[in-house]
């Protein structure tokens, strides 16, 4: 019976995963950017982050996470075009500045939850580097969407999961 529950939990994962794709192949094309590769990646990386929080309640955190570490991502961008003149410096300078404010977040209630901050902003930098025309209000978009699903697929596994393993003692 274990190893039949092991499977079970297995294909509803699998299935989850698959209900990712197929939803970014019906979104992709209503995105403002990158219709023609999609996102996939970032709800897989957001399901991820919901694993490490581990709960409803670090879920939401995390969710919070992921618009505080897009904000803190356009600011670390507007700030290394204030310290233009540094050259070579101006980000490093930059991200200093916002990851020494961010890490106080620590402190705070509900916000706190820095790894999904980190994520959020590297997922962020990635679609502001590499997906041509993306805007801070597009790639924001694209990513508060598609993480929001990665972190909601995530509350779905473990709820599931958990429900086939109480049917399994039973």
């Amino acid at each position: 019976m274990k190893n039949t529950c092991f499977a079970l939990g297995s294909a509803y994962t699998a299935i989850l995963a698959f209900i990712i794709v197929c939803i970014d192949q019906l979104l992709k094309t209503h995105m403002p950017i990158g219709s023609g590769a999609g996102f996939t990646y970032i709800s897989f990386v957001a399901w991820a982050v919901y694993f490490f929080a581990g709960t409803a309640n670090a879920g939401v955190r995390a969710w919070i996470g992921y618009f505080v570490g897009v904000g803190f991502s356009v600011l670390i961008i507007l700030l290394a075009g204030l310290f233009a003149a540094t050259g070579f410096f101006s980000v490093p300078i930059a991200v200093f500045v916002i990851v020494f404010l961010v890490l106080y977040l620590e402190k705070v209630r509900w916000i706190d939850y820095i790894p999904a901050m980190f994520v959020a902003s590297g997922c962020f930098f990635g679609i502001m580097n590499y997906v041509p025309d993306a805007t801070f209000g597009s790639a924001a978009t694209v990513e508060l969407i598609y993480g929001s699903i990665g972190l909601l697929f995530g509350w779905f596994t473990v709820v599931g999961k958990n429900a086939i393993a109480r049917a399994c003692k039973a």
